[in-house]
């Protein structure tokens, strides 16, 4: 059985922002060791493919009280070393009463998902153990927007629904459709993903779309708890991943590059759709460093969710790739001239036409027109000043400096 974690719900649904959500599960599963959770911030941050600061934001939330309750879900204790030099912090949560709601969530899912991908997941764990139909307009009061103009406001039905097939499309849910209460979807929530995602390589793997699949290490930070632990035969097939990023020792000065552990764990694991998109430059994916890997899997997946389609960004792609002579650097271009769009601000614009119609981009066109007007000005304008003998722009000469005035004012 897979190692879960049982997050609060006033964490899910609560002012607390989508990071927050794995950083909780991830420092609860490591704090379930005697010891404590010893993990850094960089080593949180690599195993959730979360960025430092971002870690480091959502520790300070969890760790303060909240406004409304005045309860705090995390606690760290600094150590020191004899001779004065700092050691990692001990995290542990709070302990919570049995009759407190909360939300079973695996660890794995902490990893594999997005943070707002995660928080869905967590609420409806939370409503198909509890037996409540949610609509997507309840989950949008969960998913609500935490930051910017429309912080507090709940998230539109559009974007809820994009989350929920992000789900279903990792397999960590499935939905019944208008098959519960009143019309309402009927979903279930998995411990692990129903189906294995693709490596880059072709081979049968875990992890997400954006975020899945971790990289890792051996490192002696476990995640699983000592009776969650299967027998060593069934070991490497239950956790094929632990996906884990640290290379180096959690918080120490950064050693040179001669020094450091070469990365011995598996490949970075992408979602069929991704795999989809980039199955044309295969060839170009072996060699790449993960994070490069991770951040093109990303572009790709921020692209899709704006309303790209996968075979757009595959024949982009192959198209590219046929007519460039020479990659020096594969993945610098794969994140800049194989993926990035080109064209207008419209969506559907490709390169200065339509995707669905072949038709050539209004837009485009207006914005070509207005630039070979700007130019015919600058150029006409240049031939004015050369009659009128005007070789460079006039300029009056620099005069004294007022008395009494220092000279750098």
């Amino acid at each position: 059985m897979p190692q879960k974690v049982r997050v609060p719900l006033r964490v899910v649904v609560g002012h607390y922002t989508d990071a927050a959500i794995p950083v909780y599960v991830k420092v609860a599963a490591l704090s379930r060791r005697e010891s404590g959770c010893e993990a850094g911030v960089a080593y949180l941050g690599g195993l959730l493919g979360l960025g430092k600061s971002t870690v480091e934001r959502a520790l300070t939330q969890l760790m303060r009280p909240a406004p409304d309750d005045d309860i705090a879900e995390v606690t760290s204790y600094r150590r020191t070393h004899r001779g004065g030099r700092g050691h990692t912090a001990v995290r542990r949560v709070r302990v919570a009463s049995r009759t407190e709601h909360g939300a079973w969530v695996p660890t794995r899912a902490a990893e594999a998902l997005s943070p707002r991908q995660l928080r869905a997941y967590a609420a409806l764990s939370y409503a198909t153990a509890t037996g409540h139909h949610l609509t997507l307009a309840d989950l949008g009061q969960v998913l609500r927007h935490r930051s910017g103009k429309k912080a507090g406001q709940p998230l539109d039905p559009r974007s809820v629904r994009a989350i929920l097939r992000g789900l279903e499309d990792l397999g960590w849910i499935s939905v019944d459709r208008r098959a519960g209460y009143r019309g309402r979807h009927l979903y279930t929530v998995y411990d692990e993903p129903t189906h294995p995602a693709l490596t880059a390589d072709g081979e049968e793997g875990s992890g997400g779309d954006l975020d899945g699949g971790s990289l890792a290490s051996k490192e002696d930070h476990e995640t699983d708890s000592p009776d969650d632990q299967p027998p060593t035969a069934a070991l490497g097939i239950r956790r094929r991943r632990e996906q884990v990023v640290a290379r180096e020792p959690v918080e120490n000065p950064q050693l040179p590059a001669a020094y450091r552990r070469p990365y011995a764990g598996p490949a970075l694991s992408l979602a069929p759709r991704i795999w989809r998109v980039l199955e044309p430059v295969k060839s170009l994916l072996s060699g790449l460093a993960p994070y490069v890997v991770r951040e093109l899997a990303r572009e790709i997946g921020r692209q899709l969710g704006e309303g790209q389609e996968p075979q757009r960004l595959r024949q982009r792609l192959e198209f590219r790739y046929a007519s460039t002579d020479t990659i020096r650097d594969p993945g610098r271009w794969l994140l800049g001239p194989g993926i990035v769009r080109r064209g207008c601000g419209l969506t559907a614009c490709e390169s200065g036409r339509i995707w669905h119609t072949g038709r050539a981009c209004d837009v485009c066109a207006r914005d070509r027109a207005a630039a070979a007007r700007l130019r015919q000005i600058a150029g006409e304008l240049a031939e004015r000043e050369r009659q009128l003998g005007i070789h460079a722009p006039y300029r009056l000469a620099p005069g004294p400096e007022p008395a009494g005035r220092p000279p750098w004012t």
